[in-house]
């Protein structure tokens, strides 16, 4: 694992930049860019977002890739050439470019994506039952996935209620929905820690 000061440098120097040249890109001053590759501080989240955006790396590969990464709809490791992208061009450190385009989600349920993995990665080594098993088991722990059924949990108790021309049917909806939208935050939340 390369240091962030390390791989400032490496990329500042790759593309021909001065720490003056780079500073006047970025908006700050030289001796930042040159704290930054002495390693007395490092940059912060706005001004790595930037360097993402100018080195098109991602912000994980900035920092020396402390975390691994893998995409959170199959499973795939993530490097900066697998990563996708929003359509601003930013790195969404968190999909492959193939399960998210330009935006869009390319796999609406697991089943596709299923289908999808067990047709193009089984072999002589790993027969289709072995890989559909595999998938079946790992796919729905996986971000994307979980917060899928966690919305689908949510959700269609709550359409029965829309339609009614009930008033306390909207005032029951709105409590209801507030009281499930937070025990949605409070397991998305035990979910990261």
């Amino acid at each position: 694992m390369m240091e962030t000061k390390n791989v400032l440098f490496e990329l500042r120097t790759k593309r021909g930049f001065t720490q003056d040249e780079l500073a006047e890109k970025i908006h700050v001053t030289r001796q930042a860019v040159s704290r930054w590759e002495t390693g007395e501080t490092v940059p912060k989240t706005e001004t790595l977002k930037l360097l993402s955006k100018l080195f098109d790396v991602s912000i994980n590969t900035l920092l020396g890739s402390p975390r691994k990464l893998i995409c959170q709809c199959c499973g795939m490791p993530l490097d900066d050439a697998s990563m996708s992208k929003e359509p601003d061009g930013t790195f969404n450190e968190e999909y492959c470019k193939w399960c998210y385009s330009d935006g869009k989600f390319v796999y609406t349920n697991l089943e596709e994506l299923t289908h999808f993995l067990v047709e193009h990665m089984s072999n002589e080594n790993w027969p289709p039952e072995q890989a559909r098993a595999y998938f079946e088991a790992q796919l729905p722990t996986l971000n994307h996935w979980r917060s899928k059924e966690l919305s689908a949990a949510i959700v269609p108790p709550l359409r029965e209620k829309e339609h009614s021309a009930n008033p306390r049917d909207a005032l029951f909806l709105d409590s209801r929905w507030k009281l499930r939208a937070s025990y949605a935050i409070m397991a998305a939340w035990n979910i990261w820690l």
